[in-house]
C-alpha cells in the first residue's frame, strides 16, 4: 500500500491541530434556509466530508451584514446571534468525526444581487460593477465601512462562541474587501483608495477587530486571489506586497485567485491541471513563512503529496473534489486509490446549479452529494436478474447500483471497451479529465462479483431474453443530429474534409501532428461541442469560423464554461456568426443565411456539431416482447433524451433503485 505521510501528517495552528492537510474550501451550496439558517440537509452535506476524513472544513461564506452583504439564493447568516445554536449543532456533528471546522465570514459588497435586497443599490469602494453587465453600486462612505468593520468582528466572534476552531476572512473573488484591494474595482481618491496601503486599510481594519473580539490564540484565515487574471487588475507581486500591510495576526492564507470576469480561474476550467496554482501558495508561503493553503484542480493523491513535500504548500484544499468524493482521504489513507471518484471539473452541477440557476447544488459524478452512497441496508430481496444495455456512464452507473443493491446483473456493449460517449470526448486534449468518470465506474463494477460484463456484445431481444432478467435497462446513448440539409448527409464522416464531433475524434492524432497554421476552419454549432471544436483548432492557430443559428453561442454552458469559452473565441479572434442558418453542405463550404443574405463560408475543414439525438436500436422490440410479462422495461440516459452525463447519472443511480422498489425488490 503506497503511503503519503505528508499529506497525513497533523498541523498545529495555535490552539487549532488539524489532524491531515486535507481541507473542504468555502463553497455555496443554496442549501441554506431561507432566513439564513443551517438546515438538517446542509449539516449532513458537511458530515459527509468529516466522516470521509477530511482534516479542516470551511463552512461556506457567510452573510455578515444582511441583506447588503448577501450573496448567494439562501445564504447562510451570522449577523445574529440566534444564528449561534444551529451552527454550534453543526460544529457538534464536524467534531465528532475528527475534523476541525472554519467559517468564511463575508460582505459580498457589489456582488450582492439588488432583487434579493428588495430593490438598493449594492455598495462598494466605488461605482464599479463586479462583473460585466453586473449591478452599478455605490461607493461606502466612511461611517458605512467603520459599521462593517465592527459587523465582521461580531460575526467572528460568534463563529467562536459556535464552536469554531478558527474564522476566514474572505478577501478575494471580487467581494467586498476584494473590492477595495484591487485597482479594478478602486477607484477612491480617500484613505481607503490609491497606494496600496490604502486599497489594504479596509481589510487591515477588518483583521484587527476581529483579532480583537476573538483574543491572541484564536486561528485567523485569510482568502486572497493572489493573481486576479483581469487586465489592470492585481498580479502576484503586486498581492505579494499587499499581504505585507496584512501579515500581522494572519495565521493561515488561503491563497486562490481570479475576480468574477476570470472565474474559470477561481472555479477551475477542466483544462487546468492539478496543482496549476500552487506557484502562487509558494510565493507568500516563502514570503511570510505561515502556513498557506492551495487548491486548484487537485485530485490526484501523489500530486497532493508532492505540493507538501516540495514546501509549496502547508495544506492541500480539495473543493469540488471533495463533493464528488466525501471519502477521499479515509480512501487514500487506506490504500484504496482505485475507487476514488475523481471531480472531472465539469462545473455543472455545483457552480452551473448554484451561481447559474439559483438551484442547491449536485454533482456530475455523485448522485447524492448529502447522504452516504452505501446500499448496505436496501438489498434485494430475492432473485433478482438485471440486464442492461450500454456501457456509457449512465449504463454503468445503472449497472452498478442494480448490483450493489444484490442483482445479479448483467451489462451489455456493443464496443471492445467501456464508457460510452464520455470516454470519446475526453480524446481532445482539453477534455481528458473526463476519462476519470468511467475509470471509476469500470473500477467500481470490476469489483462487483454479482455484475458480469460483456463487451463486443450486440444486445437483442433473444440473448436479453435468454438472460431471465427481471428488470431492463437500455442505455444505449445518442448518436449526431443530422437535419435533412442539403448535402449534409452526403458528405459528413464520408470525406476527410466534412465531419461530424465524432469524425473530429476518431482522427484526433491525425489533426494533433497537422500544421493547421492558417488553416481555414468552419464550425456549425455554437453549443458545447461546437465551442470544443472551436478550442481545438484555435490552439492549432487556426483561422476559425463558428456559426450559430441562435443570437448567442454556448447558451445552455454552466457560467464558468461560458467564461472560460468566451474568453478563448475573443482572444483567439474567432469570426463568430450567430443569427446564422446554414442552407447547404457543400464539398468546400457551407451555404448560410445571414439578415436574410446567402453567403459561402469556405473551408479547409467543416464541422457540423448540431446537437445530439438518442439512439434506441431495439427498446421498441423489448418493450412489445415483454409487454404484460411482469418484466420492466425502462429506458436511461441519452438513449431516453440527449442531455448531460449529470442526468444519466442521477438516472444511472435512482431510476434503477425506484424500479426495484416499484416491484417490490427491495
Amino acid at each position: 500500500m503506497k503511503k503519503f505521510n505528508n499529506i497525513f501528517t497533523p498541523l498545529t495552528v495555535k490552539t487549532m491541530t488539524i489532524k491531515n492537510r486535507i481541507v473542504m474550501p468555502p463553497m455555496g451550496t443554496n442549501y441554506g434556509g431561507t432566513n439564513g439558517e443551517f438546515t438538517e440537509e446542509h449539516i449532513k452535506y458537511y458530515e459527509q466530508r468529516a466522516k470521509g476524513g477530511t482534516g479542516l472544513i470551511i463552512i461556506e461564506n457567510v452573510c455578515v451584514d444582511f441583506t447588503m452583504g448577501s450573496n448567494g439564493t439562501t445564504q447562510i447568516r451570522l449577523d445574529h446571534d440566534k444564528y449561534i445554536p444551529g451552527l454550534y449543532k453543526l460544529t457538534e456533528r464536524l467534531h465528532k468525526h475528527g475534523a476541525c471546522a472554519s467559517i468564511q465570514i463575508n460582505h459580498s459588497g457589489a456582488s450582492a444581487v439588488p432583487a434579493r435586497m428588495e430593490g438598493r443599490t449594492p455598495v462598494s469602494s466605488s461605482d464599479i460593477p463586479s462583473k460585466t453587465g453586473g449591478a452599478v453600486p455605490r461607493a461606502l462612505t466612511k461611517e458605512e465601512i467603520l459599521d462593517i468593520v465592527e459587523k465582521y468582528a461580531a460575526a467572528a466572534k460568534r463563529a467562536q462562541m459556535a464552536g469554531f476552531d478558527a474564522v476566514e476572512i474572505h478577501a478575494g473573488h471580487s467581494y467586498l474587501i476584494c473590492q477595495f484591494l484591487s485597482p479594478v474595482y478602486n477607484k477612491r481618491t480617500d484613505e481607503f483608495g490609491g497606494s496600496i496601503e490604502n486599497r489594504a486599510r479596509f481589510a487591515r481594519m477588518i483583521i484587527d477587530a476581529v483579532r480583537r473580539e476573538v483574543g491572541p490564540m484564536f486561528p485567523i484565515m485569510l482568502r486572497v486571489s493572489a493573481e486576479e487574471f483581469i487586465e489592470g487588475g492585481n498580479t502576484l507581486e503586486d498581492t505579494l506586497e499587499i499581504l505585507q500591510y496584512l501579515n500581522d495576526e494572519v495565521d493561515i492564507f488561503n491563497v486562490s485567485s481570479a475576480l468574477n470576469d476570470s472565474i474559470q480561474y477561481q472555479i477551475d476550467a477542466m483544462y487546468l491541471e492539478d496543482g496549476w496554482r500552487s506557484y502562487m501558495a509558494k510565493a507568500v508561503k516563502d514570503k511570510f513563512n505561515k502556513p498557506v493553503i492551495t487548491t486548484g484542480n487537485i485530485r490526484n493523491p501523489q500530486v497532493a503529496d508532492d505540493i507538501l513535500k516540495e514546501g509549496k504548500a502547508d495544506l492541500i484544499g480539495m473543493g469540488r473534489g471533495l463533493i464528488a468524493e466525501p471519502n477521499w482521504a479515509n480512501k487514500v489513507q487506506s490504500g484504496k486509490e482505485d475507487t476514488l471518484r475523481k471531480c472531472i471539473s465539469c462545473n455543472i452541477g455545483c457552480a452551473g446549479h448554484r451561481i447559474g440557476l439559483n438551484r442547491p447544488i449536485r454533482c456530475t459524478i455523485n448522485p447524492d452529494v448529502i447522504n452516504e452512497d452505501t446500499l448496505e441496508n436496501r438489498k434485494v430481496n430475492k432473485q433478482t436478474n438485471v440486464v442492461v444495455i450500454g456501457g456509457g456512464t449512465a449504463g454503468l452507473e445503472a449497472a452498478c447500483t442494480a448490483a450493489e443493491a444484490g442483482s445479479t446483473t448483467f451489462l451489455l456493449e456493443q464496443k471492445a471497451y467501456l464508457g460510452g460517449l464520455a470516454r470519446e470526448i475526453a480524446k481532445l486534449p482539453a477534455k481528458d479529465r473526463i476519462n476519470d468518470f468511467p475509470d471509476y465506474l469500470i473500477n467500481r463494477a470490476k469489483n462487483l462479483k454479482n455484475l458480469i460484463t460483456f463487451t463486443n456484445t450486440t444486445a437483442s431481444v433473444e440473448l436479453v431474453e435468454n438472460l431471465k432478467p427481471d428488470v431492463i435497462i437500455n442505455a444505449t446513448g445518442s448518436k449526431p443530429l443530422l437535419p435533412p440539409i442539403t448535402g449534409l448527409l452526403d458528405r459528413i464522416d464520408k470525406q476527410e474534409k466534412i465531419q461530424s464531433i465524432f469524425g473530429l475524434i476518431k482522427n484526433v492524432e491525425m489533426f494533433k501532428n497537422l500544421d493547421l497554421k492558417g488553416k481555414k476552419i468552419a464550425v456549425v454549432g455554437g453549443g458545447a461541442v461546437g465551442l470544443d471544436v472551436v478550442e481545438f483548432f484555435t490552439e492549432k492557430d487556426a483561422e476559425v469560423t463558428i456559426i450559430e443559428r441562435l443570437p448567442v453561442l454556448g447558451r445552455d454552458l454552466d457560467i464558468v464554461t461560458k467564461v472560460q469559452m468566451m474568453t478563448m473565441v475573443e482572444e483567439n479572434k474567432v469570426n463568430v456568426m450567430t443569427d446564422t442558418s446554414l442552407l447547404e453542405v457543400k464539398d468546400n463550404s457551407f451555404k448560410v443565411n445571414r439578415d436574410g443574405k446567402d453567403q459561402e463560408i469556405e473551408f479547409d475543414y467543416g464541422f457540423v456539431c448540431l446537437g445530439m439525438r438518442s439512439e434506441t436500436p431495439i427498446l421498441a422490440s423489448l418493450q412489445e416482447k415483454f409487454a404484460d410479462t411482469g418484466v420492466e422495461v425502462i429506458n436511461i440516459g441519452d438513449s431516453l433524451r440527449a442531455r448531460r452525463i449529470i442526468d444519466g447519472t442521477q438516472e444511472g443511480r435512482y431510476t434503477t433503485i425506484n424500479v426495484l422498489e416499484k416491484l417490490n425488490l427491495i
